[in-house]
């Protein structure tokens, strides 16, 4: 024997109890990996204070001590403790819900999640198949004027060199004159 689905009354919303499952079903798994590392953040930051806590304590070993301060700084470190239980509980909620809405996704290996760059020729052999004809003209064009523009380096590294072979020889006639 099954329950029959609600229907909503008269084609409108749903109930709000309904409306709210949709909702925690439809949190974005960012969203909950984002709560998780504020809960994290929030976990740290308590054993830090519990751990200051304990440092600013003192043991009862014979030293008179005030039974109010001993009280209240008990009552602070076991309410750190309580919270801290809170947000450990929290954050396996959501690292359960996480997982859940993983469930279903397959695992990528990293290396396709990695861009690199590959050589010309295969480049050259995965184009030809399905690029069009004006963007390998394009890409041929952007090659040649990048062969003409490292011969005009060339020449212009040449004459640079010439200059100061020039120079120099210039300078040292200049100094056997002197």
């Amino acid at each position: 024997m099954t329950t029959p689905p609600l229907v909503p009354p008269f084609g409108g919303q749903p109930p709000p109890q309904q409306q709210q499952a949709q909702a925690a079903r439809d949190v974005n798994t960012a969203s909950l990996c984002r709560i998780g590392q504020e809960t994290v953040q929030d976990i740290v930051l308590r054993t830090m204070e519990i751990f200051q806590l304990l440092r600013n304590m003192q043991l009862p070993n014979g030293v008179t001590y005030h039974p109010n301060t001993h009280q209240d700084r008990l009552g602070k470190l076991q309410e750190h403790l309580r919270m801290l239980s809170v947000l450990f509980r929290k954050l396996r909620l959501v690292y359960d819900k996480c997982n859940e809405n993983c469930a279903g996704l397959e695992l990528v290996p990293p290396e396709q999640l990695i861009p690199f760059v590959e050589d010309e020729g295969s480049k050259r052999e995965e184009r030809s198949g399905g690029q069009s004809r004006p963007a390998s003209e394009e890409r041929r064009e952007i090659l040649e004027v990048s062969k003409k523009l490292k011969q005009k380096n060339q020449q212009l590294k040449q004459i640079m060199d010439q200059l100061r072979n020039l120079i120099w020889e210039i300078n040292s006639m200049l100094a056997v004159r002197s």
